[in-house]
């Protein structure tokens, strides 16, 4: 834990000005934030600052370490004392930060989340559709601020990995920095298992088992009259210097009935890479984009679902399984998110039969991992 051993002095009275002055601080490092790099550390203490102006102080001697300079990749270590120097936020981030310690001290979250696991290392959630996992691009609050509102003492919270906003299902979070490293670097050495349920239009082929094109990550300049700005992804050619390589595994769970007007497939789909909207742009990049789906989906059949007498209203992709090595213990660890409430009607009218299957692989705690 941090301890603030420096205070702002106080203003001379009448000083408008000065009163609204930040000072400098002194923080004694924790044994839960040592051995991480100066710059994250500091990311993390001074959220809203941008990170240019971050790399400028350490750049320019205002941090100091142990009373001298450092560098951005120098590590820091328990019992360290960083100087932070005065810093002013941006007008957005103070207004949020006076928002969230106004909501935390009514001590109540916007909204609460189902906790699939929780112990002294980490937490995972069942995060709902239509929530960022954290706050921006127009979002003011998401799920990790909406979880460290609702636990104010809480000393350490962070998210280990990301959903897209409009995809449910397990969401880790970390509440020791040692977890946070250990975890993420399952995640990076692509040591975990992690596996979703897609409905996709089309009948899937069966023996489609693998998808390893090429992604390229972007940004919409607008003259289609899309948002400028968004991100988007693409499928490249193999050898385009540009392109990310990403596998992704599918298995065929259940299919609409036989002459359907609109055949559909729901697919348990495993990342064998965690590369921005991969699963999304692999199917889509078939031809079966995923039921819903607003970026990369069939738009006209996604507004017809939406006024159907059973509607789907939201992309049909649920972070379902996750098997991890416990950060701590190093056992086994899985996971598992019932299929969200508001996807079920829509499945049992377009594909008889499918929630039988994911009972049925979730009793036999099937591996789809592996394929």
């Amino acid at each position: 834990m941090k301890h603030i051993i420096g205070v702002k002095p106080e203003a001379p009275a009448g000083d408008p000005a000065t009163l609204e002055a930040p000072a400098a601080q002194w923080l004694i490092v924790s044994d839960d934030e040592a051995d991480q790099r100066l710059d994250n550390f500091l990311m993390r203490q001074l959220k809203g600052v941008p990170k240019t102006h971050i790399y400028r102080i350490i750049r320019s001697g205002e941090v100091r370490v142990n009373k001298g300079r450092a560098g951005a990749d120098t590590r820091i270590q328990a019992g360290d004392v960083v100087r932070l120097p005065p810093v002013r936020l941006s007008e957005r981030a103070q207004d949020k930060s006076a928002t969230m310690a106004a909501l935390s001290a009514q001590g109540a979250p916007n909204r609460s989340f189902s906790v699939l696991h929780e112990d002294e290392s980490f937490l995972a959630l069942d995060k709902p559709a239509g929530v960022a996992v954290h706050g921006g691009s127009g979002v003011s609050f998401g799920v990790i601020e909406q979880l460290r509102m609702s636990r104010p003492q809480a000393r350490f919270l962070e998210l280990v990995h990301r959903l897209d906003r409009e995809t449910s299902g397990i969401l880790l979070v970390a509440k020791k920095r040692s977890a946070l490293k250990n975890l993420q670097e399952q995640f990076r050495q692509r040591q975990t298992g992690k596996t979703y349920l897609a409905l996709v239009l089309g009948d899937w082929p069966a023996h489609k088992k693998v998808l390893d094109k090429p992604l390229h990550k972007y940004v919409l300049d607008g003259a289609a009259g899309a948002g400028e700005g968004e991100r988007r992804v693409k499928v490249v050619a193999r050898d385009d210097p540009d392109g990310m390589p990403s596998v992704t595994l599918v298995k065929v769970l259940a299919r609409s009935a036989p002459g359907a007007a609109q055949p559909m497939s729901l697919l348990a789909v495993t990342i064998k890479t965690g590369r921005t909207h991969q699963i999304r742009v692999h199917l889509a990049s078939e031809g079966m984009p995923i039921v819903g789906d607003d970026k990369y989906g069939n738009f006209d059949v996604n507004k017809a679902w939406a006024r159907a007498d059973t509607p789907l209203k939201r992309m049909f992709l649920h972070a379902w399984r996750l098997q991890i090595a416990h950060p701590a213990t190093g056992q086994a660890v899985a996971l598992q998110a019932p299929l969200a409430p508001e996807l079920i009607p829509f499945l049992q009218a377009r594909v008889p039969g499918a929630l039988a299957t994911i009972d049925a692989f979730t009793t036999a705690a099937v591996q789809l991992d592996t394929i």
